[in-house]
């Protein structure tokens, strides 16, 4: 197999370097680029008050549904004290919610779980309508208590009904939407707390995780050594949080 060597690779390089433009040639000498580094836009940070996408009875049922996903121990908070409803929240009312990366162009039919959503409403349109549903579902089977009204263990026969596709909601899939609510509530337990969720970053703490640390070169040949670095996360460092 050939192999190029150094002076090939530098020699190629240069060769390269003259077909491009005068104008993007001179870009490249200065050691231009046609971004900045560190110019993107850093995250939101999440702040506490009020919700952005949910109402307050919406709000109550989906803590109550994160808190019996994710049950508070001695040790660790819930789902709800955590601040994973105040991470869907959010992502709801932002790109995530509008479905801004995925294409709603259509046409829509059913196809098979490989080919990805196939729903002409947006995520945030998804929750509101399997929300509904939910709390008209159990009104009807609890005697007129909606979800965040039943006790825990009649929260967990819904749940559990819910991932067996034997609760039934009226218009939509509860399956899916089991799914769908149990993922985004792991994404806002052991997500950056900058988003919302993890709050304390107690769900980093749980796991040993030590968070966002520049890199962990000094650790890469300690092998079976428990981390001792403090954990951090993205607002923590000092030129986020003074945003």
């Amino acid at each position: 197999m050939h192999r190029i060597n150094r002076r090939q690779l530098l020699a190629s390089s240069a060769l390269a370097l003259l077909m491009v433009s005068p104008a993007a040639r001179a870009t490249i000498i200065k050691g231009g680029l046609p971004w900045r580094p560190g110019s993107a836009d850093p995250p939101t940070v999440v702040t506490p008050g009020g919700w952005h996408y949910f109402t307050s009875q919406e709000a109550a049922t989906v803590e109550a549904f994160v808190d019996r996903l994710i049950p508070p121990d001695p040790q660790t908070p819930g789902g709800k004290d955590c601040g994973c409803a105040v991470f869907i929240d959010r992502q709801l009312a932002g790109p995530y919610g509008r479905a801004e990366s995925m294409y709603m162009m259509g046409p829509f039919q059913p196809g098979t779980k490989q080919q990805g959503p196939q729903s002409p409403l947006t995520p945030a349109q998804q929750y509101r309508k399997a929300l509904a549903a939910l709390d008209a579902a159990c009104r009807s089977k609890y005697g007129g208590k909606g979800f965040a009204d039943l006790s825990d263990q009649q929260k967990d026969e819904v749940i559990e009904g819910l991932e067996h596709d034997a609760f039934k909601l009226d218009g939509f899939d509860g399956q899916s939407f089991f799914h769908t609510i149990l993922t985004d509530t792991r994404n806002g337990f052991l997500a950056d707390p900058i988003y919302g969720g993890n709050k304390d970053m107690a769900a980093w703490k749980m796991i040993g995780f030590p968070g966002t640390h520049y890199d962990y070169r000094d650790w890469i040949d300690r092998h079976n050594q428990t981390v001792t670095l403090p954990t951090v996360s993205i607002y923590s460092h000092p030129s986020w949080s003074q945003q």
